[in-house]
């Protein structure tokens, strides 16, 4: 099972065999504006191409975060998942970090835009698993801390990045969709885009 996470500033790659007879392997990279060059390189280190026949599952981070790297990653998973007949588990970056946390109470995840306002998304524990996380509105983009408090009334806090735990999470996710045989298209698994990169008259 290969994992991918590339919504913060680093790449995190991690692998697990299924059947747990070897060690998680994760790695995070840091590669600047030139993940484009070293993606396919960074993800061999931890999965060489030649194994990549013998995946049973992938799972990407969907974001929110930088627009072209994440869509790098999702776009490699989505061509694996594609080309190898695979399941696909798209999992946001923010439902991540609220699993990581382990949110007592409905919590807004923020990340301050410098002149733009914030993307910030609702998350916290879902009342219908037990020990899981839910997202209770979805990140997009707000003008300020103001507007979420008027939107749902909750405590807030910065996004903190930590690409070996995500990663981590990631797999653990995974593990648990493929003990229970779930589908998982790759056609749905798109990234999060709160901001557009495109304006709209």
């Amino acid at each position: 099972m290969l994992a991918l996470h590339s919504s913060g500033a680093e790449l995190g790659v991690g692998l697990r065999w299924l059947d747990r007879s070897r060690p998680d392997r994760i790695h995070c990279f840091n590669p600047g504006r030139a993940l484009a060059n070293v993606l396919l390189s960074s993800v061999e280190v931890v999965c060489p191409a030649a194994e990549w026949p013998a995946l049973a599952r992938l799972a990407v981070a969907t974001g929110p975060g930088g627009f072209t790297s994440t869509r790098l990653t999702v776009v490699l998973a989505r061509t694996l998942a594609q080309q190898l007949a695979l399941p696909l588990d798209g999992v946001g970056s923010l439902l991540l970090m609220a699993r990581r946390l382990e949110l007592d109470c409905p919590t807004w995840l923020v990340q301050e835009l410098p002149r733009r306002g914030l993307v910030a998304g609702l998350y916290g524990p879902d009342p219908d698993r037990s020990g899981a996380m839910r997202e209770w509105l979805a990140p997009r983009l707000h003008a300020d801390h103001a507007a979420l408090q008027l939107l749902r009334p909750a405590p807030w806090l910065p996004v903190a990045e930590d690409g070996a735990a995500d990663v981590l999470a990631l797999l653990d996710l995974a593990s648990a969709a493929h003990a229970q045989a779930l589908p998982a298209p790759w056609q749905p698994v798109l990234p999060i885009y709160p901001t557009s990169p495109v304006a709209l008259a």
